[in-house]
C-alpha cells in the first residue's frame, strides 16, 4: 500500500500535507528543501522552538507575524532587542506569546551575533547525514522523531549557548531545512527541486 496520498490535483504527497492548503504549499515548496544562510537558519531554528508543544500549522499561519515581530529574523537586529522589546513581544497577538521562547529567541540572537559569518550554517550542515545511508521512508511511521545526528546537533548548539533546541526540535529543523529528506518514497516532492 502506498504511503503517500493523492491530493486534489492528483499528485502523491506525504499524508500530513493534505489537511490544509497551507500545508500543501509548505510541503511542496519548502519542507525538505535545502536552506542556507545564518539568518534563514536562525529563523527556522526559532520557529521550530516556538512550535514545541504546538501544531506546525499554528506557527506556519503566524510566520508573517513572527517575521514582523522579530525584524525578519536578522540576527544582528534581534541581538539588539531590549527588555522593552521582549515586553512588546509578550503583548503581540501575531506571535506565540511564550515568555521563555521569546527570551530564548533574543538570547540566541545575542549568542549568534558573536559568531563568524556562515558559522551557524556550517555548524548545522556539518550534522547532515549521508543521504545514501538512509532508505526513503515508505510510510509516516518510518520517519523518526530523533536521530543520532539530531541529538549530536542539539548538544553542539547547546554547548555553544543556544537555547530551546532539544533533539526533537533539532530533527524537525533538519527535516525542514533539507539536511534529511523525509518525504515518503512515493511522494512527488521527494525528487523535486
Amino acid at each position: 500500500m502506498s504511503g503517500a496520498l493523492a491530493g486534489s490535483d492528483g499528485l502523491l504527497r506525504c499524508p500530513w500535507a493534505l489537511s490544509t492548503e497551507d500545508y500543501v504549499a509548505y510541503h511542496d515548496e519548502e519542507w525538505g528543501r535545502a536552506v542556507h544562510g545564518d539568518d534563514a537558519l536562525y529563523e527556522r531554528l526559532c520557529l521550530e522552538a516556538f512550535q514545541s508543544g504546538l501544531s506546525w500549522i499554528t506557527i506556519l499561519r503566524r510566520r508573517p507575524g513572527f517575521r514582523a515581530a522579530f525584524a525578519d529574523f536578522e540576527i544582528a537586529k534581534v541581538a539588539l532587542f531590549t527588555e522593552a522589546d521582549e515586553e512588546r513581544l509578550l503583548a503581540d497577538p501575531g506571535i506565540i506569546r511564550n515568555g521563555a521562547k521569546i527570551r530564548a529567541t533574543v538570547a540566541n540572537a545575542r549568542v549568534l551575533a558573536g559568531w563568524a559569518p556562515g558559522e551557524l550554517d556550517e555548524l548545522i550542515w556539518s550534522f547532515a547525514p549521508d543521504h545514501t545511508s538512509r532508505p526513503a521512508p515508505e510510510k509516516l511511521s518510518d520517519v523518526p522523531a530523533v536521530t543520532d545526528e539530531s541529538t549530536a546537533l542539539s548538544k553542539a548548539l547547546k554547548k555553544r549557548g543556544i537555547r530551546f533546541v532539544g533533539p526533537t526540535t533539532a530533527y524537525a529543523l533538519m527535516q525542514a531545512c533539507g539536511l534529511v529528506n523525509d518525504h515518503l518514497a512515493d511522494c512527488a516532492a521527494r525528487h523535486a527541486g
